[in-house]
């Protein structure tokens, strides 16, 4: 690897930027999307860029990578080793990028060519850049990167397409490529953000890993705290295209002074812990194209005075602190005064549960799912012969009570979703039973209480945008599902007014399109349809997922105070356990279609006894750079095993960290033998043959 080092000094600059500014022309005028952002990057160090969507954060890393269209006005400087890199040509640039300065994107199937094996797109980054390479150089050194990267096998994978990888393994590869030349400069932009928990913590460990082996300087573009806290030395804070908050890691966790960074840092769950209520910033972000005269915060800020809607303030040092600018008319107040996030936003109180003092096993019974099992057939050939099966959910057992949310955790793949939509059938299940409201759904019923049962129970999806008609108003979209059930029009007109307001909408949009409203709006949209018929029970699949903290804190309020003031039961689905523990009463967690830990959710986090559920929450990124710092992880090694695959003990064996550390005799039982779920304290439940050595 010698051809590749890089002599570096330590403290040496490798990109500065002054005073970025990029533009774009739109149909309704000019984008300011950058509005002069600065900060210089030394070898070695980690530069975090956060912020809500629309901030700028992706349109900056575009702009140094020279990567934006002809559409972008760039002004300002962006030099590499004091070398102006905004006045290259296209073909100058391709000359930097791979070799000096390198881009992880977000998704990386995107970023492979799928009609290219690993190793010939290996073979590319390298090649480009080093013409001189042999063939068994370049296959050497494609190894060499591979196995740098975590991936198991690196000489035989390099024949593999990017479609046979797993998307954790796909986005090592793309780590693996970005480094291939040891730049001095990495740029992430969200190389995280579609990951599961295990292999997001898989991959922040081979950058941290391949930013040590190349000594280069890294730029993290995330929306994740968490992340943030665990990998950034400096943090800048952007909002409506511009910095708002500049400092060190710890200074913007534990002393902010920029209100909009406390409201980011008070909309953020924890899964190290409960939080009492989430502080959602109010309203949305600003249209660029519009933006308001004064400080573009002003409108969402609580702090705000006449001279904030006057004149925009400059990133001001904030007096006695070393190194921390905030864009804040307030900020020597904020300072002398030590206000934190709690004394700026109005953290208020939950609804009091209708339930409140009533013991779970008094409580109605809303879904019982027993021993379910759901697979799917495997078929080749013209005539659709069967091969195998998927084993989608295999063995799960939920309750459900009135007024409690019952969450499912897992990775991509152990079979959350399928177990939702088998419930959603409302049908005699495979194998199994499930019962509603105590009524088991394979009994043959009559049409109207068929009816009564489909509005008892609703579903809240993903992506509000693709299960919200786009041609219809919001009034027809919350209307449809009161027509079916027969309610007549001055019933539904009234209804919808008491909907809209529920979630916090106002009554007047009802004759806008879903287009016209955010992301957030639109989820609180799919809400109120869900709520319309007044449902018992409502299944949500990853509702919060896509949404930014600001918004997610809102909708996640939200969800709690309606099941505090209805009593509805929610079935939750969720890969952000962060989210989980502030929502959920109970959890049930799943690893390949059988679930293999239970319990109320401060049994579960405080007290894990699975090896699998010990991994999922030591994985997850904690918003608080110290505890980062001393945190050791589990990192899993290895992929999730295919569903189509015949286990014949422990599905999780190939993967427990518990497993390597028993005797040859006791791996046995693991490689032999099913574990039987067995209660450990109360009803907290888990199915592991050597829970008592593991604890």
């Amino acid at each position: 690897m010698s051809e590749f080092r890089k002599t570096v000094a330590p403290a040496e600059t490798v990109l500065s930027v002054k005073d970025l500014r990029v533009n774009f022309a739109s149909e309704a005028g000019t984008v300011p999307a950058v509005r002069g952002i600065s900060f210089d990057l030394k070898a070695g160090e980690t530069l975090g860029i956060v912020g809500e969507s629309g901030s700028g954060k992706s349109v900056t890393s575009m702009a140094i990578m020279g990567l934006l269209d002809r559409n972008a006005s760039v002004h300002g400087s962006v030099t590499y080793k004091g070398e102006e890199l905004l006045t290259k040509s296209d073909a100058q640039m391709s000359e930097l990028r791979g070799k000096n300065i390198a881009m992880i994107f977000q998704d990386p199937l995107s970023a492979l060519t799928p009609v290219y094996t690993i190793g010939q797109q290996l073979e590319e980054a390298l090649v480009i850049h080093n013409p001189e390479m042999t063939k068994e150089r370049i296959r050497e050194r494609s190894i060499e990167l591979l196995t740098l990267v975590g991936i198991p096998n690196a000489e035989e994978r390099l024949i593999a397409f990017p479609h046979q990888f797993s998307g954790g393994m796909r986005q090592r590869v793309v780590i693996a490529m970005a480094i291939a030349n040891n730049p001095d400069v990495i740029i992430a932009d969200e190389p995280t953000t579609a990951l599961d928990v295990t292999i997001q913590a898989q991959v922040l460990e081979v950058l941290k890993k391949a930013q040590k082996e190349t000594g280069a300087a890294l730029i993290f573009i995330t929306h994740d705290l968490g992340v943030i806290a665990s990998i950034a030395d400096e943090i800048i804070v952007m909002y409506a295209g511009r910095p708002v908050e500049k400092a060190h890691v710890d200074d913007i966790f534990y002393r902010p002074v920029m209100p909009y960074s406390m409201g980011l840092l008070g909309a953020v769950p924890r899964a190290d812990k409960k939080v009492n209520r989430l502080v959602p910033i109010p309203g949305n972000p600003v249209n660029l194209v519009e933006l308001p005269q004064g400080c573009p915060f002003a409108e969402r800020c609580p702090l705000a005075t006449e001279e904030c809607y006057e004149s925009e303030p400059e990133l001001w040092a904030v007096n006695n602190r070393d190194n921390q600018y905030s864009a804040c008319f307030k900020n020597d107040m904020i300072v002398e005064k030590g206000l934190t996030f709690s004394d700026v936003y109005a953290v208020g109180k939950s609804i009091p549960s209708k339930f409140e003092g009533i013991p779970r096993e008094e409580r109605a019974m809303v879904l019982s799912v027993e021993h379910l099992r759901k697979t799917f057939p495997i078929t080749k050939g013209f005539l659709r012969r069967k091969i195998g099966e998927v084993h989608a959910a295999n063995d799960v057992t939920i309750h459900i009570r009135e007024g409690e949310t019952i969450a499912l955790v897992g990775e991509s793949g152990s079979g959350k979703s399928t177990t939702l939509l088998e419930i959603m059938a409302l049908k005699k299940p495979e194998a199994g039973k499930i019962e509603l409201f105590g009524h088991d759904v394979s009994e043959k019923q009559s049409k109207t209480d068929r009816a009564m049962m489909h509005s008892n129970v609703q579903y809240v999806f993903q992506d509000p945008m693709s299960s919200l008609d786009p041609r219809l108003p919001i009034y027809d979209i919350l209307a449809e599902p009161m027509k079916v059930i027969g309610m007549n029009k001055q019933e539904i007109a009234s209804r919808i007014t008491e909907l809209m307001e529920l979630v916090g909408l106002k009554p007047d949009q009802v004759d806008r399109f879903p287009s016209q409203f955010s992301g957030g709006q639109r989820q609180r949209i799919a809400i109120a349809r869900a709520l319309a018929v007044n449902p018992k029970l409502i299944l949500l699949d990853e509702p919060v997922s896509a949404l930014d903290v600001s918004i997610q804190a809102g909708v996640i309020n939200l969800l709690e105070d309606l099941q505090n003031e209805l009593g509805v039961a929610y079935l939750f689905v969720a890969h952000n356990l962060s989210v989980i523990r502030h929502i959920s009463s109970r959890v049930a967690v799943m690893y390949l279609g059988s679930i293999v830990e239970s319990g109320s959710i401060s049994a579960v986090f405080d007290n894990p006894l699975h090896p699998y559920t010990k991994a999922l929450l030591s994985a997850v990124p904690v918003p608080d750079p110290e505890f980062e710092r001393s945190h050791d992880r589990i990192v899993l090694q290895g992929e999730l095993p295919s569903p189509t695959e015949k286990i014949e003990g422990c599905a999780f064996a190939s993967r427990c960290p518990l497993y390597q550390t028993l005797t040859d005799e006791q791996k046995h039982v693991c490689d032999t033998q099913v574990p039987v779920t067995k209660t450990w304290d109360t009803d907290h439940r888990a199915a592991c043959h050597w829970i008592s050595i593991g604890r």
